[in-house]
Formats: structure tokens, C-alpha cells, sequence
């Protein structure tokens, strides 16, 4: 016998089931309706309810998430004593403790204690883990049981699938013969493979340990399977860190074979952890890493430790391009980042090798190291820092080391700076002044063991005058090619850089021995606007600075360093005061096209002239360009080592506009005028900063810039410096962008799916004799960037020395060296090719990346390298490089593959 409640009239019914008395939870409901059939009291039937009270019945199944009450709603509910069940029929939704059950029909089988959900079954867990499939066998609390036909849909959007799947204590479930992926599915074509699943005999996901198995498993793109795997093992996607074998990552050169690094990572604590890495190689053995990670309370630090013990050590160039002589090798890092309050902090970062070229070969990537593209490591640079902040101020202490991971630098001239301190705080000026006041302040300390030597005069390549056009090895000016010696002997004294030690023909890039110095600047501004709009700005500043200079004479070729300054212990100050005006009148034009503004620029500095240039080093004020973006500022050298000094003017002249469709167009143009005083740029100090810049004459070089973006899809920008007398280009840079298919969606008024970004950049540099560039120096950058589809991207660059082909080389034929101008005018200098494609389950990118070094000899050294990287989401990342160059370089005699 059977009793049935249908639907109502006026809509489903809705039974609520609470607690009442022992009886279990799905019991519950049977003793409900069984409490019908036997005329018991209950509340009204649905169907009588208002709509008040239906609406509240429904807010209740919302908050019922974690609680012991189950609440049921079904178009109606059948009981049957025969069977001894309860069934919830037609749109049948059971709420218990965070999970909702959903099907067609849910059966509860009293005797059994289990549920039967049968039609387009769902389930829903606390987790937000749904649950699909034809038929739900489970327990009364939903942790055990059957599922046919499974899909299980989590949270961060990973699927798993199975003709049959178990749970087991609501802690695992068990697909067979199951797939699992994080790529949604085909909208055209849900039945189409994804693009990359696991299929396995078995699939175990345990929800308490946050793991998942696979079992006899294979890795598929697109249904074809591709890597097979008896068993593994992996995080599921809510876990951030867990002990585990990390993806390998495979990698191939020239000198070091074929390798495979596989890492283990040991979760110790919730604050710490260690990763393990072994890697063998197929040339030179195995290679051990390892990694210790401590966060703590105010902050975290880290070490890293690898090294090698070389099978084949001779596969490496000999000294000074290789390290051929060393038998193990390795480095050690560690970085720290700590916090004493919100404000201030202190940390270090330092990385040490047994050889500059460790890192190189073997392909260490480190934070601390930069690069000047892909293959080519540049240096290392180690620091320990202390840094703090306010609201108006800034405080940094400092202390750098550097090590050079290329075979020309010469380590002993790379110098030690410790400390190195900057403070900058700024305040508003006292009300019968107004403004703002700023205070700045510097020091530095440089240990330098020998002295850095750059000659200034071009003196070609020995030819031996016996016979024309051979370049003879007794005439070699060690000089000219970094005193390294011919094939088959030991390499030189790299520290001898000059023919003659004098000013006239040498400058000293670094002093040997140690320089310390300390500055501090005091500046006051304020602006002013008139009725008119036009803009005062007046200002004045006062610079002053203590320097010792203790220098080395001794080792080396530092005794040549007498040559420029004094050899004895000096300690000196100097001062600098100055006083000055800005004015600026931007008229506004505003027309139906839009609004344009003309602006004239005028400044004027009065100071006394620099004193001691020459006397001492020159350390961080190296790099001088004079453009537009220095054009108004009081002291155009880069650093505190030099001080402008003598009475100047600059002056200049702003257009932009902007018109109403989003053009836009800026122009500056200026010239800056020496008036009195001793011109700071005209006399040259140990490094003749300040030469060859456009600023040491009376009327300096014009400078400029213009910068146009007529719409979205185009924009082009030039600025440069021209010679004052002729308009001649000293220095220029022209760099444009386009987008052709944004172009044509423009003119057509349509959207583009596909996108092509092309840019390029053109510089010249005219030469600078009097800094060591006897050349003039023309370079053009390219790059492309096209996407087909819409989760493609394929992007090329390439950058060419437009010079190179001036500089001879040096080519050994018998042993006799000849010059030899090989390079093409548009020879490549770097070249990089990468495709990727990224969707939301899988990143694919390959790339090729070539490089040139250039020898001391002016020989050519390329480096490629191919890397490929793929990582699926939720799985893991795989990748693999290779340096695939394989060159003898005859000119050093180096074998620089094998």
C-alpha cells in the first residue's frame, strides 16, 4: 500500500522536515508521512500556506547550510509501506548539512537506510563540489554509496568523469576507469575531447588529504594519449604547497649534454619547506640543488645552494673565457625581506659562485642576476639594505657587491660599495617663504683594487709593415685588445688599458684604492601665478660636500694613476649655492577641433663655478645625456660627484594638442645657454663627463622631442639633440607603432579578431672620441607581434648593430692573423622568436633567442638558446632549454662549445 500526496492548485508542495525525537535524519521524513497516514496533527498542508510563508520556507533552506535539520521540497511526496520507503518525486531537492540532492526522483529505503536518486541526479557538496549523474546510491548522510555515469565539477572548475564512481565517508571518491581535466568543455561541441585529460584505470580523490591518485594512467591532447604514467600522484586544486615530486624539467647544450632535473618538494611546516633537486647530465654528471624557504613572523628568507663535481671540465673554454681549470663547481644564494613596522624594513640579497661563469654554463637563473638578453648574464649583484619611509620622507642604506659574469671584465676593477646612504624629506616652507623645502642626502664609499683605465685614442690594428694587411703578433698593442695574448699562450695583464697614461689620450673609469664622499642638498621652490596665467616659479639651492680620497698605488697598474690625480691621502669640501627663476605661460587655444596649448619655457640659474674638477673621481655622475628630459633641470649631471656650476639659461618652447577624437600631439624644443662662469661641461674631469655631450659651448645643441598619436592604432615619437651650427644629428631616436588590423577595423568600422602589433626603434649616436667611442653608433630594434587566434600570440624581435661593419676582425688562417671586415651592415645583433598559446587550462611557449658577444678581438661569439615551457593548469609545469650553439672561436683560441 501506498500513499501519495500530489501538487496542489496553486503551485508544489513543500514538506519541512525538522528534529524530532531520535529519529535519524531522512527517518525523519518517513516519520512525517507516516504520521499522516495515521492521522496525526501537523501543520497546514503547503498548499494552504500563504505566500509569506512559502517565501520564509525558502529563505530557511538557504541558512540551513551546517545544520542538523533536513528540509525537503518535491512536486509531491510517496510513501510505501510494502517497500517501507519514502520518495520525493518531480523536481525532488533534499537539503542536509550544506549538501542539496537533486533529481527527478529521490528514494529513501528505510530498511536500507540509503538514498536512491534516479534521473539528471545532482549533488552538491559543503564544498561547492557538484556532482552529476544517471543514478546517486548512497547512505542517509550522503558520504557512501554509487554514482553512475559521474561528472564531478569542483569549485575551481576542474572536471572528473566515470561510468561508475564510489564515495567512500565523504572523504574520497573513486572514479573507474575515470578522466580528469581543467579544461571546460566545447561550447560547439561538448562531446569533443578537451584539449589535454588524464585518463586512468582508476582515479582516487581524497578530499581530506587534498590529493589525487591516477592509476595506470595516461596524459591525452585531444583524445590522442601522448605520456603514460603506472602511477602518480598530485595536489587537488585547492592546495597551495604539499610535499611531492615537482614536474622535471629537461634541458640539452653543448657542453653539459642532455639533462633532467627532477625536484622534490617537502612541506616541513605551514612556515617552511624544502625543495631537493637532482639533475644528471649526460657530459658532466649529476648536479645537487637545494632550497630552505622560512617564513616568519615579521618576514621571510630563503637559501639556495647547487654545485657540480665535473666529469668533463675541459669542455669549457680556458681562462679568461671559461673555467676549464676548476673540477667542482657551484654557487649559494640567499635573499631576506624583513619588517620592523609598516614602514621600515631591512633584507639582503646575495649570490656567490666559484667562477663568473658557473651561472652561464649551467644556466642558474637568480633575481640577483641581470642580463643583457637571454644567453648573455651580465652580473650578479649582492646587497643587504635597511629602507624606510614617511609621509614626505625617504631614508636607504645600502651595501653592493658585484660580481662580473662575462670574460672581459676585469673583477679586480669592479668596486665594492659600502655603504651607500640616500635621504630625501620634504616640508612646506615657513609661511614668509612659502613652498616646499627639500633636504637630500648621499654618501657612498667605493673600494676599488685596481684602477679602471680607459684609452680614448684609436689607434687601429697593428699591421705588420713587412707585409701589408697581415697583422703581426709582435706588433700586438696589448692595449687594443685587453692584453690578452695569442692562441696558445696564458692570458695577460688585463689591467693594462692604455698606450699612454695621460689625459690627453686615457680616462680613469674607476679609481684604485678608496673614495668616500657625502653630500647634502638644500632646495626651496615656490610657484606663483599672475591674472595673465603666467607661471613664477623661483628657486634656490645649496649644495655642500666632504670627500677622502685614499688611493692605491701600489699592484697592478695603479702608479699610473699619478698621472691624473694626486697619489697622497686628500680630504676636501666644496660648495655650491645657487638662485633661480622658471617661467612658463601656457596659452590655451580651444578651437571645434579641440584644444591646443602654447607654452614658452624660460629659466635662469645664477651659481658660481665648479671647483676641482679633475681632482677627484667621478663614480656616479658617468652617464650624461642631454635631451629634452633634462633640458630645465637645475644640475644635469646623474650624480653627486659632479656639481653644475656657472650662470646658465634654458630655454624652450611646449605645443600639445588634443583634439576631441583622442589625437594628440606634444612638441618641445629648447637650448640651454652658458652666461657666465666657468662652463662645468667644457673642462673634462678623470672620466671627461661632460665632453662630446652638446653642452660645452656657449650656445649648447639643440634638443627636441615630438610625439604624435593621430588614433589608437598608430603613434610615433622622435627626440634628439642636433648640433647647434649646422642641425646635424648628434643624437637621435625615432620609435613608431602600428596596429594594421585595428587600422582596418577603423576604416571599416568593424572588429577585428585577429591583431598584428609592429613597432620599431631607431638610435644614432654620433661618436664621442673623448669617452672612448671613436665610432659613431646606429642601432634598429624591430619587433612583431601577431595573433591569429584568439588564445595565440607569435612574436618576433630583432636588433641590428647598424656600425658593426666598421670594426674589423681579426680572422687566424695558419696561424697568421688578417683583418677582415665581416659583418653585414644589417647583421644581426639578437633575434628572438616565441609563440605561445594560453587558455584557460593550458600555457604552450616556445622560444628562440640568439645573442653576440663581442670578444676583446672584436671576434664575434653567438649564443642561442631554445626553450620550451608547457604547463596545465592544476597539473603542473614542464619545460625544456638547450643551448644549441656549438662554435670554435679561432680569433681567442677559446673553444667555446666543444
Amino acid at each position: 500500500m501506498s500513499i501519495r500526496i500530489g501538487e496542489s492548485r496553486i503551485g508544489p508542495r513543500v514538506g519541512t522536515v525538522g528534529a524530532r525525537g531520535g529519529c535519524l535524519p531522512l527517518i525523519r521524513l518517513a516519520c512525517v508521512l507516516l504520521a499522516v497516514t495515521l492521522g496525526c496533527a501537523l501543520p497546514a498542508p503547503a498548499g494552504a500556506q500563504t505566500q509569506a510563508e512559502r517565501n520564509a520556507q525558502k529563505a530557511a533552506v538557504k541558512q540551513s547550510t551546517g545544520q542538523s535539520d533536513m528540509l525537503v521540497e518535491a512536486n509531491e511526496m510517496v510513501y510505501d509501506k510494502d517497500k517501507n520507503s519514502v520518495a520525493a518525486v518531480g523536481n525532488a531537492k533534499i537539503y542536509y548539512q550544506g549538501k542539496v540532492l537533486q533529481a527527478d526522483k529521490v528514494t529513501y529505503f528505510r530498511d536500507k537506510k540509503q538514498v536512491l536518486a534516479e534521473g539528471n541526479a545532482k549533488l552538491t557538496d559543503d564544498q561547492g563540489n557538484v556532482y552529476y549523474g544517471s543514478t546517486f546510491e548512497l547512505t542517509d548522510d550522503f558520504k557512501d554509496g554509487f554514482i553512475n555515469s559521474l561528472l564531478m565539477e569542483t569549485k575551481d572548475k576542474t572536471r572528473f568523469s566515470g561510468p561508475r564512481a564510489e564515495r567512500a565517508k565523504g572523504e574520497t571518491t573513486t572514479f573507474e576507469n575515470g578522466t580528469y581535466t581543467a579544461c571546460e568543455p566545447c561550447k560547439e561541441d561538448p562531446t569533443r575531447p578537451p584539449l589535454w585529460q588524464v585518463r586512468a584505470k582508476r582515479i582516487i580523490d581524497n578530499h581530506t588529504e587534498h590529493k589525487i591518485y591516477y592509476e595506470d594512467a595516461w596524459l591525452e591532447f585531444y583524445g590522442w594519449p601522448v605520456f603514460y604514467s603506472p602511477y602518480f600522484s598530485a595536489p587537488d586544486p585547492t592546495v597551495r604547497r604539499a610535499s611531492g615530486v615537482l614536474a622535471p624539467h629537461f634541458y640539452g647544450g653543448t657542453n653539459t649534454g642532455y639533462g633532467i632535473g627532477v625536484p622534490y618538494f617537502w612541506a616541513l611546516a605551514p612556515n617552511y619547506d624544502v625543495t631537493i633537486t637532482p639533475n644528471y647530465m649526460t657530459q658532466q654528471g649529476f648536479l645537487g640543488d637545494i632550497e630552505w624557504r622560512h617564513r616568519l613572523e615579521t618576514g621571510a628568507y630563503s637559501v639556495r645552494a647547487n654545485g657540480i663535481d665535473q666529469i668533463d671540465p675541459n669542455a669549457f673554454g680556458a681562462p679568461p673565457y671559461g673555467a676549464n681549470n676548476k673540477k667542482f663547481r657551484g654557487s649559494i644564494e640567499t635573499t631576506g625581506k624583513f619588517y620592523f613596522n609598516e614602514n621600515w624594513k631591512y633584507g639582503w640579497d646575495i649570490s656567490a659562485a666559484t667562477d663568473k661563469f658557473y651561472f652561464h654554463d649551467y644556466k642558474i637563473r637568480s633575481p640577483d642576476i641581470t642580463y643583457i638578453d637571454f644567453g648573455n648574464f651580465r652580473e650578479a649583484i649582492s646587497q643587504v639594505y635597511l629602507n624606510g619611509k614617511g609621509e614626505r620622507s625617504w631614508f636607504d642604506l645600502r651595501g653592493f657587491y658585484f660580481e662580473s659574469l662575462n670574460g672581459v671584465d676585469f673583477q679586480k676593477q669592479i668596486p665594492v660599495a659600502a655603504p651607500v646612504f640616500d635621504y630625501d624629506r620634504r616640508f612646506d616652507a615657513p609661511s614668509f617663504l612659502g613652498g616646499e623645502v627639500t633636504v637630500n642626502a648621499n654618501m657612498e664609499n667605493i673600494h676599488r683594487q685596481a684602477g679602471d683605465f680607459v684609452d680614448t685614442a684609436f689607434r687601429g690594428i697593428p699591421i705588420d709593415p713587412l707585409h701589408p694587411g697581415v697583422v703581426n703578433p709582435n706588433y700586438l698593442n696589448t692595449f687594443y685588445f685587453n692584453s690578452l695574448n695569442l692562441p696558445g699562450s696564458t692570458y695577460g695583464n688585463v689591467y693594462d688599458a692604455c698606450a699612454v697614461y695621460s689625459k690627453a689620450t686615457c680616462i680613469v673609469r674607476g679609481m684604485p684604492g678608496n673614495y668616500t664622499r657625502a653630500s647634502v642638498d638644500l632646495s626651496w621652490r615656490r610657484r606663483f601665478i599672475d591674472d595673465f596665467g603666467q607661471v613664477w616659479t623661483p628657486f634656490a639651492y645649496l649644495k655642500g660636500q666632504a670627500s677622502y680620497t685614499d688611493v692605491n698605488t701600489s699592484g697592478y697598474n695603479n702608479i699610473q694613476i699619478a698621472n691624473f690625480i694626486s697619489p697622497n691621502q686628500d680630504f676636501g669640501t666644496r660648495v655650491m649655492p645657487a638662485i633661480g627663476l622658471q617661467y612658463r605661460f601656457p596659452l590655451v587655444i580651444s578651437s571645434p577641433w579641440g584644444t591646443s596649448v602654447l607654452e614658452p619655457i624660460a629659466e635662469i640659474i645664477a651659481r658660481p663655478s665648479e671647483s676641482r674638477i679633475g681632482h677627484l673621481p667621478n663614480e656616479d655622475a658617468q652617464s650624461l645625456v642631454f635631451d629634452d628630459t633634462n633640458l630645465f633641470q637645475w644640475d644635469k649631471f646623474s650624480g653627486y660627484d659632479r656639481m653644475e656650476g656657472g650662470t646658465r639659461a634654458n630655454a624652450g618652447l611646449q605645443y600639445t594638442f588634443t583634439s576631441k577624437s583622442g589625437a594628440f600631439f606634444n612638441m618641445l624644443f629648447g637650448e640651454s645657454y652658458a652666461l657666465a662662469g666657468s662652463n662645468s661641461f667644457k673642462v673634462g674631469d678623470l672620466t671627461n663627463t661632460g665632453l662630446d655631450a652638446g653642452l660645452s659651448t656657449r650656445r649648447s645643441d639643440f634638443v627636441g622631442r615630438m610625439q604624435f598619436q593621430p588614433v589608437g592604432w598608430f603613434s610615433t615619437t622622435v627626440r634628439g639633440r642636433f648640433r647647434d651650427t649646422d642641425f646635424a644629428s648628434e643624437r637621435l631616436e625615432v620609435t613608431q607603432s602600428l596596429s594594421p588590423f585595428q587600422a582596418l577595423g577603423w576604416f571599416s568600422g568593424t572588429k577585428q579578431l585577429q591583431s598584428i602589433g609592429l613597432s620599431g626603434t631607431y638610435a644614432h649616436l654620433a661618436a664621442q672620441p673623448a669617452l672612448g667611442q671613436p665610432f659613431r653608433r646606429d642601432a634598429l630594434n624591430l619587433n612583431a607581434s601577431f595573433s591569429p587566434w584568439t588564445d595565440w600570440t607569435v612574436s618576433y624581435g630583432v636588433s641590428f648593430d647598424l656600425t658593426n661593419h666598421l670594426q674589423p676582425n681579426l680572422v687566424y688562417l695558419n696561424n697568421i692573423p688578417y683583418l677582415h671586415y665581416s659583418h653585414g651592415l644589417f647583421e644581426p645583433a639578437s633575434n628572438s622568436l616565441v609563440a605561445q598559446y594560453k587558455n584557460d587550462c593550458c600555457t604552450f611557449k616556445a622560444q628562440y633567442i640568439q645573442g653576440y658577444a663581442t670578444s676583446s678581438y672584436g671576434s664575434r661569439v653567438k649564443d642561442e638558446t631554445v626553450l620550451f615551457t608547457l604547463e596545465l593548469r592544476t597539473l603542473g609545469a614542464f619545460s625544456y632549454s638547450s643551448d644549441v650553439t656549438s662554435l670554435y672561436n679561432s680569433v681567442d683560441g677559446v673553444n667555446t662549445g666543444k
